[in-house]
This record gives C-alpha cells, structure tokens and sequence, in this order.
C-alpha cells in the first residue's frame, strides 16, 4: 500500500521537470492524480501506459491564469471525487535579468503566475477541500530565502510563496489543513540546463554536494508532506539543495 493509496491530489505545471516527477512519484504511491499541463495532450502518452498511471491519472488541461479554467477543474473534482487531498501548486516561470534591465512586463507575468495565479487556485481548492485533512504543497526555491544574483523578480515572487505559506499555515490549521513549501536548490531540469553546460559546471562549485539535484528528490519531498507521515507539521518550508548557500 503506497503512503498516499486513495488520496485525491492536484498538481499543476506536470507537463516536465519537477512537476512531471512529482505526478510520477504520486502516481507510484497510490494517489489518485488530476495533472495540470498548458498544452492539450502532453500527458496522454502517460495515460496510455497503464503500468504506471492504472487509470489514476486524470490529465486537465489549462492555463492557471485562466480562472473559468481552473474553476471548471475543480467543479470537475467534485463531481468525480467529491473532495481533494492534496495540492501541489508547482507551476510555475523563472525570468532572469539584473536589476537595472528588469521590466514591468516581467515583473507583472512572473507574479501573475508564480504568485496571484498560484492564491487564486488554492483558493478555489479549498472550497473542496475544507472538512478533510487536506495538505497544501507550494513550490518556492531557495533563492526565495536567501536570493540570488541576476534573479530579483524571480526570488521576489518565489519569497512571497514563502510567505504565503506560512501565513496560510496559521489560517488553516484549525482546520486540519496543512501547509508546507518546499524550496528546491540546484536541480537538473531542463530549465537548469538551458543555461548551457559551462554555467551548468560553475552552479555546481556552489553546492556542498558537488552535483545538481534530482527531480525525482524534489518529487520525493513532495510526497513526504502530502502523506501522513508529516501529519503534524505545518507552515515549513523544506530546503531540497543538497548544501547550496551553507
């Protein structure tokens, strides 16, 4: 029996990286997946492979800025389900720029997504989820705490993330909701390695362990705080980064 057998979960931003591990890993364990990507059919090739999914995975398909959307998924949650689990908000951008080149534009989308479509979906959420032992995962990253060179509108908006979850801790314990973040470091994704193999081998000089991280080690904290063996812990927000910034 897996350490989430029957727990209804939404997870966004599953089409690669962390998100697509972590839809696996909870896929392995039991639960009962509805999995969030933009672009209609990247899933289905998971859906089709029984071996993994056996017919737990539900693909929606949308954009989390797309309110009606992401709506409509939840109402269809209900419906199905009639109660969620477990959220995992991972979706997510990441855009670059030193202080003096950064824009409105970029700012205003890195929030929109990173931040504000982030609280629009778990506000929707709750509607099902309140009256259950519900756990609330957000997706933050350790320059989120501790910040970054060249990343001020991506640390911003991944520091808020932080701090919402700590608020939204205090608002809904007493209601069996709890609330973690999980602030990933270095990690091998494709993200990571678009910025080239050269800066790919400095980031890693900067990691105590002297190599990226696993999304799959990401994924593995993932379900960690979505299963009951973290029933009593709340509004903490778990370093994945293998010793960067010690």
């Amino acid at each position: 029996m897996g350490l989430l057998e029957g727990k209804v979960t939404l997870i966004t931003g599953c089409s690669r990286g962390i998100g697509y591990a972590i839809m696996q890993r909870y896929l392995e364990e039991g639960a009962i997946v509805y999995a969030n990507a933009r672009t209609d059919g990247s899933l289905d090739e998971v859906v089709q492979n029984e071996d993994v999914c056996q017919g737990r995975l539900h693909p929606v398909y949308f954009d989390i800025q797309d309110q009606a959307a992401v709506k409509a998924c939840i109402m269809q949650i209900k419906k199905e389900q009639g109660r969620l689990d477990v959220l995992v908000n991972n979706a997510g951008i990441m855009k670059d720029a030193w202080m003096g080149m950064i824009t409105d534009q970029m700012l205003e989308a890195t929030f929109d997504i990173n931040v504000f479509s982030m609280l629009r979906v778990t506000q929707m959420a709750l509607k099902i989820m309140r009256g259950t032992k519900g756990a609330i995962i957000n997706l933050s990253s350790i320059v989120g705490l501790r910040g970054n060179a060249g990343q001020s509108a991506y640390a911003a908006s991944k520091g808020a993330v932080a701090a919402l979850t700590k608020t939204w801790a205090r608002e809904l314990a007493a209601g069996n909701i709890r609330v973690n973040g999980i602030a990933p470091g270095k990690i091998d994704t494709d993200m990571v390695q678009s910025m080239g193999e050269e800066r790919v081998a400095e980031q890693i000089k900067e990691v105590g362990m002297g190599r990226l991280g696993t999304a799959k080690e990401v994924a593995d904290t993932a379900v960690f705080l979505g299963s009951d063996l973290s029933s009593y812990i709340t509004g903490e927000i778990i370093g994945v980064n293998g010793g960067w910034f010690l």
